[in-house]
């Protein structure tokens, strides 16, 4: 498992090819000492894109399409994931009858089942492969385990392995300690500063 973009963040790895889209997800600035936008610039969305590729070829056993990437296809790339991060964390705009979209074909195979596949070239052929894998962790109910750290310091996606889905924290020695301890240090503070009744 490689997904170095996410385990820079020393996040839960989604499974299969959904690891894809937390990918995406996780090249925001994030952590301490804080991480480089990796969608900053063509150079660093190309490098991110070619290693995300070839992990999700490892994960899924698919082969790894060439992308090449250009100004709009970066411009697509941080569009969708500031769609897709909204949209995890609950913070999408529900108004919006679409956020991105994609041209996918439909095949249908000898034993009739039906795959979906992504049209077109460059990042068409990326978002559409992105949007697939969100359809298919929907279907599989995978969809609603991956998250966005509840520490606003902190935002990184990262993929509810607990048996209830009730994980909250991308980390919890990094994120949820850190939380709960300004948590309890405010409480002393108000409970010091409050009249004695």
């Amino acid at each position: 498992m490689a997904w170095s973009t996410t385990t820079r963040y020393e996040s839960t790895v989604a499974d299969g090819g959904l690891a894809l889209v937390e990918d995406l997800m996780n090249t925001i600035p994030a952590g301490r000492p804080r991480h480089t936008d990796l969608l900053q610039d063509l150079a660093t969305a190309q490098e991110w894109a070619d290693t995300a590729l070839a992990d999700w070829a490892g994960a899924t056993g698919q082969p790894a399409p060439a992308v090449l990437l250009d100004e709009r296809g970066l411009a697509e790339l941080q569009a969708l994931r500031a769609d897709l991060r909204g949209v995890v964390a609950g913070s999408g705009d529900p108004s919006s009858p679409e956020l991105r979209a994609a041209s996918i074909g439909v095949s249908l195979g000898a034993d009739g089942t039906a795959e979906l596949h992504p049209r077109g070239q460059g990042w068409r052929l990326l978002v559409g492969r992105i949007l697939i894998e969100v359809v298919e962790a929907q279907r599989a109910d995978t969809w609603r385990r991956l998250k966005v750290c509840r520490n606003d310091r902190c935002a990184v996606a990262f993929y509810d392995r607990s048996r209830n889905n009730s994980g909250t924290w991308h980390n919890v020695k990094i994120c949820g300690n850190a939380v709960n301890l300004r948590a309890s240090r405010a409480r002393r503070r108000a409970a010091a500063a409050a009249p004695d009744s």
